[in-house]
């Protein structure tokens, strides 16, 4: 079957594409960019750069961009789906969801419009399971934006290695945070992958942060080989 992977730029869905070639042809990547950083459906701390993830993988990108208003986002997605079916023959969609039933249902419901199949590898998988999987792998994931109490500025580029899910298995305990960030405390950026040829290496990127809240803007970076 032939499958377009919804990407955001994350780990999430970087990890759900990487499950899918495993079974399927991944034919494209699909990405949603947002211009509302509160969007509601889509991921959007440096979404500009998926386009190097795609190079890095050898895969072909759709791109809608969309302003990022709450349920009007639906539309977006449809119109993204579309072309990938249209340009790329997809017949099914996978996601990176884990926890997020408003994300999930809104592409089930698209997809069913559309007779695209829709996979969800991630859905309520084991948490911890699920990073020390990534880890282990050899994704190379770091934290390009925090959300609420505990993170502060420290974390901003991080990468999620063993120290890190050790320090979020410890804010779960006492902050109940999710440890994938699924409850939206925390989101990144994958610059390698298993299936990518190249890898990304950051050339320059700053960090904004205040109150809890904070983003790590990549402004350059380039793709090397491995």
């Amino acid at each position: 079957m032939k499958i377009g992977v919804l990407c955001s730029g994350g780990k999430d869905s970087l990890y759900a594409c990487g499950c899918a070639m495993e079974r399927e042809e991944v034919t494209c990547l699909i990405t949603v960019r947002p211009a509302n950083e509160e969007s509601y459906l889509f991921h959007t701390p440096n979404v500009s750069l998926v386009a190097l993830q795609a190079e890095a993988a050898g895969l072909p990108l759709v791109v809608v961009d969309s302003p990022g208003e709450k349920e009007e986002e639906v539309s977006d997605l449809r119109q993204a789906l579309i072309i990938a079916r249209d340009q790329h023959r997809i017949e099914g969609v996978v996601t990176g969801a884990v926890l997020s039933v408003y994300q999930a249902t809104r592409v089930q419901q698209v997809c069913h419009e559309l007779g695209l199949w829709c996979f969800n590898p991630l859905w309520h998988t084991g948490q911890e399971t699920y990073l020390r999987s990534l880890i282990r792998r050899g994704y190379v994931a770091i934290i390009a934006g925090v959300f609420s109490a505990p993170f502060d500025a420290s974390w901003l580029g991080r990468r999620i290695d063993e120290a890190a899910l050790a320090d979020l298995k410890m804010y779960a305990e006492r902050y109940r945070i999710t440890l994938t960030g699924e409850g939206g405390e925390y989101e990144t950026f994958v610059l390698d992958a298993p299936f990518f040829r190249k890898r990304i290496v950051l050339l320059d990127a700053h960090s904004e942060y205040q109150n809890y809240r904070g983003i790590y803007r990549i402004t350059d970076a380039r793709l090397v080989e491995k």
